[in-house]
């Protein structure tokens, strides 16, 4: 038994998206049997474009039952049935989410007739309800109300299960380690079975072929199967349009970092929102005051002509600062680590020999800070990073050179390097961006710096 169902929404995303039609046939593979259609009334306004798309406004639910007050009825219709929409996973989605905040767990179990439609009825340009009912002639009357969609739904699953093959593909979909009912609804499943469990980037693409997803992962499927669970409204918009999944093997995350990065920026993805703002950067900088005291103190870069070095975000900038308090023996005070116009009393720096409080010349304390200035502007010639390559018979490396991201590469543990010159055939130069350049700092936070005085693979 199936209840075929169909909801208009004030379109909020899952967690703020309230019913506001709802249309249950109830069908036994032959017939219609019972139906349940009632307009719903949200208890929160309804946008004007929603009202536009739907033809539902404000007036037209004020009369009408909340969701609550339906609750029974939806329960005892859709009770011991398979829960078929179009797209079901939004319908099934939203519905979930009225009964959770009603304390009620409901779960069917589900299919979706675009996936259906794509498998028994394959090669057609679009499998949205009103082109695909257009293409098969089946009448569809009062588009976008819920009892409109949701008949020409049950003609739509009707004509699916007369078709050639329709039991088995039917069965296959009803599996419950299937994942059909968890897909995308454009998705064919093979594509995703065939992801590797691997590090690397993923790129989801729509059906004319446009990227418009980047992402990285540990674990390529995982995470890609992580997406279709993700029940926020940004994910489902994604969801709606993904058709296709390329991938690219990383072997390791900081590779697959700066993969992604470099691939955001090259296409521009319409769904990521990371690595598209501006990134806010802060530096530290000196200058001498009135009393001849060399100050070493951070900002924005933005406000600063000649940073020293620069940072990714203000912690950052703040706990390199009090390290050179603490190895050079600076005062807080005068690193602008604390605003005051006593001695300092730093939580942290403790190592102040009393330049605050006239206890240390000028001159002894500027010693200290230009050696603090010198390590700060310190930059190794080469540093090499070393990481797992894509398979077990290579190794993967990212070079700086310079202070500045040249790009990663592969090579087969059975070549020696030794030299910037032996790396160059296996180097895929990138650009040394922002958001590469914090990437790799904040990789080499954690992990020490690998000179090329070494070489690559013993």
């Amino acid at each position: 038994m199936y209840t075929i169902i169909d909801i208009e929404t004030t379109g909020n995303g899952i967690k703020g998206n309230k019913i506001t039609e709802i249309s249950i046939f109830k069908f036994d593979s032959n017939q219609i049997i019972d139906e349940f259609t009632s307009l719903v009334n949200p208890q929160c306004p309804i946008p004007h474009f929603i009202t536009g798309l739907t033809g539902i406004d404000n007036e037209m639910v004020a009369a009408a039952p909340t969701f609550d007050e339906i609750a029974g009825q939806i329960l005892e219709i859709t009770k011991d049935t398979i829960f078929v929409a179009h797209a079901v996973n939004f319908d099934y989605g939203v519905i979930k989410e009225e009964f959770r905040q009603l304390g009620i767990d409901f779960t069917r179990k589900k299919l979706c007739t675009v996936r259906l439609s794509r498998k028994l009825i394959p090669g057609l340009q679009s499998y949205s309800l009103g082109k695909l009912c257009a293409a098969i002639a089946i009448p569809l009357t009062d588009r976008h109300r819920a009892r409109g969609d949701a008949h020409a739904t049950v003609l739509l699953f009707q004509t699916l299960l007369a078709k050639n093959g329709s039991d088995a593909i039917l069965k296959s979909f009803l599996n419950a380690r299937s994942q059909e009912a968890t897909l995308p609804p454009l998705l064919e499943k093979y594509k995703v079975d065939n992801l590797p469990s691997a590090p690397g980037v993923y790129y989801f693409k729509n059906g004319i072929g446009q990227i418009i997803y980047i992402g990285k992962a540990n674990n390529i499927k995982r995470r890609v199967l992580g997406h279709f669970y993700d029940k926020s409204n940004h994910e489902i918009r994604l969801c709606r349009e993904i058709a296709d999944i390329d991938h690219e093997l990383s072997g390791s995350e900081l590779v697959a970092l700066l993969m992604e990065s470099a691939a955001i920026k090259k296409h521009y993805p319409k769904y990521n929102r990371a690595q598209k703002r501006t990134l806010k950067q802060y530096a530290l900088f000196s200058y001498e005051d009135r009393k001849g005291i060399i100050h070493i103190a951070y900002d924005n870069l933005k406000n600063i002509s000649r940073p020293l070095k620069t940072f990714y975000n203000q912690a950052d900038c703040r706990a390199h600062l009090e390290e050179l308090c603490e190895t050079f023996a600076l005062c807080p005070k005068y690193c602008h680590l604390q605003q005051t116009s006593n001695a300092c009393s730093h939580y942290k720096a403790k190592n102040c020999e009393g330049i605050c409080r006239e206890r240390e010349t000028v001159s002894d304390y500027n010693l200290k800070v230009k050696l603090a200035l010198a390590d700060l502007q310190k930059v190794d010639d080469e540093i090499l990073i070393q990481e797992k390559g894509r398979n077990i018979d290579e190794k993967a490396f990212v070079l700086i050179e310079n202070a500045a991201y040249k790009g990663y590469g592969f090579i087969e543990k059975d070549v020696q390097i030794n030299s910037m010159a032996d790396l160059e055939p296996f180097l895929v130069r990138q650009e040394d961006t922002v958001e590469a350049k914090r990437i790799i700092q904040a990789h080499l936070k954690k992990h020490p710096p690998q000179r090329m005085a070494r070489p690559l693979v013993s």
